[in-house]
């Protein structure tokens, strides 16, 4: 089963990307803070990280992303980037590369579910290719 984790701080954001996904056979973990994030994303070792850039309080969704691709354990975890528009163009070329996709809120669900389809069909946490039509397990 594909691990996703979810981060927003907006637990209706959350609670929408969970519905979205819920359907699929993905264990799904939700993170309302960049530090949250991390620490699961260390434990678990996602496939895929729905990641937020806007986050009040400590670390935003840019440092927790620089944080996650540093790690020699976490760095080939998928990140895609769900956040408002323009937030901060030039952080976001920075995270280019680091990063599988961006999508703007308000997002297409189905959009969504296409990417993480997309995502998580060519290659699993350790960064090895898969067959585009093998999307789970």
């Amino acid at each position: 089963m594909k691990k996703i984790v979810i981060v927003d701080d907006d637990p209706g954001i959350r609670k929408l990307v969970d519905a979205t996904l819920g359907n699929k056979e993905y264990q799904i973990f939700q993170a309302e803070s960049g530090e949250k994030a991390i620490k699961i994303t260390r434990a678990e070792k996602p496939d895929l990280i729905i990641m937020d850039i806007m986050m009040p309080g400590g670390m935003d969704g840019f440092e927790a992303t620089r944080i996650i691709k540093s790690d020699p354990e976490t760095k080939n975890c998928a990140i895609v980037i769900l956040s408002g528009t323009g937030q901060d163009a030039e952080k976001e070329k920075e995270l280019a590369a680091d990063v599988k996709d961006y999508f703007t809120k308000p997002f297409s669900p189905l959009e969504l579910i296409k990417k993480v389809e997309e995502v998580l069909g060519q290659e699993d946490f350790h960064g090895n290719k898969k067959p585009a039509d093998r999307i789970c397990g």
